[in-house]
């Protein structure tokens, strides 16, 4: 069941370009980044912690922090409601879990998966809004740490997506950390990927 969820998420990385944009991003970077992924950027809730997630797959694939799940389920929040979801993968390592939400289609973002080293590129983030409070953009600059990983001078909360200034995802935040957050690059989700999904 897990390789069948996540083999066309896979897919999706695979198919995404190659670019960079060393420049800190417009405000019309910002607002278009918002426009584009507001309905995408979501709240995770698991059994004792709650969000955000992003959706990388248009059937409901939802890449978020381990720390929203449960070894088996936790649910999505979209469209005002709170959808029951299936944990595919979770890895207590690289701390990201996916979970697929029923199935329909789902408005999911471009992924950016090929190899690049984003120490010192700006990158763009969306923090899903609460209650009456409307989601915003805003801005970071990652820094290379112990691989695969990335520091964040901001401190965001785990399973915040993280852009490039062409709005494609290019890692989401795992940990929280003193004065700013750690985040997974996407090419080490798209390695995880191939890896659950090639397994028997």
């Amino acid at each position: 069941m897990t390789p069948r969820l996540l083999a066309p998420l896979l897919f999706c990385f695979a198919l995404a370009a190659h670019a960079s944009g060393p420049e800190r991003p417009s405000r019309a970077d910002l607002q278009r980044a918002l426009e584009l992924h507001e309905r995408s950027v979501v709240r995770v809730h698991g059994p004792r912690r709650a969000g955000p997630g992003v959706i990388v797959g248009s059937a409901g694939q939802v890449l978020t922090s381990v720390e929203h799940v449960s070894l088996e389920a936790a649910e999505v929040e979209f469209g005002g409601k709170r959808l029951p979801g299936a944990v595919v993968l979770a890895n207590a390592y690289l701390k990201i879990a996916v979970v697929a939400a029923p199935q329909g289609s789902y408005p999911s973002v471009p992924v950016k998966a090929q190899p690049e080293d984003l120490d010192g590129k700006w990158l763009i983030g969306v923090a899903p809004g609460r209650g009456k409070q409307a989601s915003h953009p805003f801005t970071a600059v990652a820094r290379r740490t112990k691989e695969p990983f990335v520091d964040v001078d901001l401190p965001l909360a785990p399973g915040t997506p993280l852009f490039d200034v062409q709005g494609r995802l290019a890692a989401v935040v795992v940990q929280r950390r003193a004065g700013g957050c750690r985040a997974l690059p996407l090419e080490s989700v798209k390695l995880q990927l191939a890896s659950t999904a090639g397994s028997p």
